[in-house]
């Protein structure tokens, strides 16, 4: 071996030591393209930050909102998340003059996007100046860019793993796509971190000046991931049509055919629902029950995100070494359950510690859960229906996810309402005891989770184990 060979050949291993995403990376993709279209992952991930974190907060404590039409707002991105297996699946067969399948789904969800982060602070301006005859228009405007930025959000999400999905090779995928949910949650914690230390001394002004900025950044970051991508295909123009046009029906039923895919679909729905109701009152909590300031309660979602950030590592070392994907699943559940606990405790305790720890632990299950169901229903991913899966898995997800919190919202309001008749007794006239019934109500949840998961877990799905591996990287991934 030469000398040149050789210090190539240490560069190489030192660098996908200190990279676990370079095993991902081919040499049609490389690490740097690679890299770049993640972005668009950091942009999803800020924008989730925005919605489920610091807006909830500001809108149920500093503006006074109810928890229930907060509730409804937060749902409304939501509403069109069935339309991501359609989304999907029309950029599975999009046939357009500049011969591209994916690129014009996820630019123009940008857009989408885009228009909604601009609209929301004019709508918010306006309901906190609290002036006669204006509360409607308020409002109207809040839930047209809580739509507009959910159904961008879903079109640039779902299109974009489905490029990612075709530009990797199909060993290489379930690196790629797990590489695309770190940036996710990378992107969610540096956003976080970021919001939260902006808005330390909170004004209007300030947030209205953060969602313009936010609005401006997620559209660049998006045009630099998409930017030379895709390549332009000549088979795919408008003017060759298949042979054949496929059918949404068909690709459905063909989908749902697959044993397993409606139990796991069924138990993606219920665990998110478990981990998800949460979303709107995790930062109310703080903020009421703990007097905890917007830029304290903003860091949460980055201790959230942290926490599944290592439940990804954690679930990555474990199938690695031949684990199960559903048991890594269930664990995950069982590990909402100390998480959660946690939480409740901390108002008696008057703890922001235990507080914090609870949440870094629903954020831990939370990864554990996440990334098995999204590796389990890769596995189902055959040719040519990348998009559609991708859809499938993140309309059954947004769906639960859009339910829980309206579910949450209303139980809390509903709750506290009757605590404060009387009709409930002494024991629930505390801020605290409305967010507890809907903690406990997750963990009802979760448990239910685990009885829908169960059948998944047969002896027959369990792999042998390999031969431990040297180092941890995105290469240790199941393919």
């Amino acid at each position: 071996m030469s000398e040149t060979v050789r210090n190539r050949f240490e560069f190489g291993a030192f660098t996908r030591a200190l990279m676990p995403f370079a095993d991902a990376a081919t040499t049609d993709l490389p690490l740097g393209r690679l890299l770049r279209l993640s972005l668009f992952q950091v942009s999803v991930g800020l924008t989730l930050v925005l919605l489920g974190g610091t807006l909830n907060r500001v809108m149920a404590v500093e503006l006074g909102i109810p928890l229930s039409v907060i509730a409804v707002a937060m749902a409304l991105p939501l509403v069109s998340a069935p339309a991501r297996a359609l989304i999907g699946f029309k950029s599975d067969n999009h046939r357009s003059y500049l011969g591209w399948r994916r690129v014009p789904y996820i630019w123009f969800g940008s857009l989408i996007q885009f228009g909604g982060l601009t609209l929301m602070p004019v709508s918010l301006l306006i309901i906190a100046e609290d002036m006669p005859g204006t509360d409607g228009f308020g409002e109207a405007g809040m839930a047209l860019a809580f739509f507009m930025v959910g159904a961008g959000l879903h079109t640039v999400q779902t299109a974009g793993l489905a490029l990612a999905m075709d530009l990797a090779p199909p060993e290489k995928r379930p690196r790629v796509v797990a590489m695309l949910y770190t940036t996710l949650l990378l992107g969610m914690f540096a956003g976080a971190v970021v919001i939260g230390r902006l808005l330390v001394d909170f004004t209007p002004l300030r947030l209205i000046q953060i969602l313009n900025w936010s609005a401006i950044l997620t559209c660049a970051l998006t045009a630099v991931a998409i930017w030379k991508q895709e390549p332009r295909r000549r088979d795919i123009g408008p003017d060759t049509a298949p042979p054949e046009k496929p059918k949404l029906r068909e690709a459905i039923a063909s989908l749902a055919a697959e044993p397993g895919l409606m139990r796991l679909l069924v138990t993606l729905a219920f665990g998110t629902a478990a981990f998800g109701m949460q979303d709107i009152l995790l930062e109310p909590y703080g903020g009421e029950v703990l007097g905890m300031r917007v830029g304290s309660t903003t860091l949460l979602t980055a201790l959230f995100a942290a926490g599944s950030f290592a439940g990804y590592l954690v679930a990555a070392r474990v199938l690695a070494r031949g684990g199960n994907v559903h048991v890594v699943a269930a664990f995950g559940l069982m590990l909402g359950l100390p998480g959660f606990s946690a939480v409740i405790l901390s108002a008696p305790f008057g703890s922001v510690g235990l507080f914090c720890a609870g949440t870094a632990g629903i954020g831990l299950g939370a990864g554990l859960f996440s990334v098995s169901m999204l590796i389990a229903a890769m596995a189902m991913a055959g040719e040519g229906r990348a998009g559609l899966v991708m859809g499938a898995w993140g309309a059954v997800q947004a769906m639960a996810l859009g339910l829980a919190v309206a579910i949450g919202g209303f139980l809390r309001d509903g709750v506290g309402l009757l605590a404060d008749a009387g009709w409930l007794g002494a024991a629930f006239s505390g801020p605290a005891a409305p967010y507890g019934v809907v903690y406990h109500f997750e963990i009802c949840l979760l448990f239910i989770t685990l009885a829908a998961l169960g059948p998944l877990v047969v002896p027959a799905r369990v792999k042998p184990r390999p031969a431990p591996s040297p180092g941890f990287g995105l290469a240790d991934l199941p393919n």
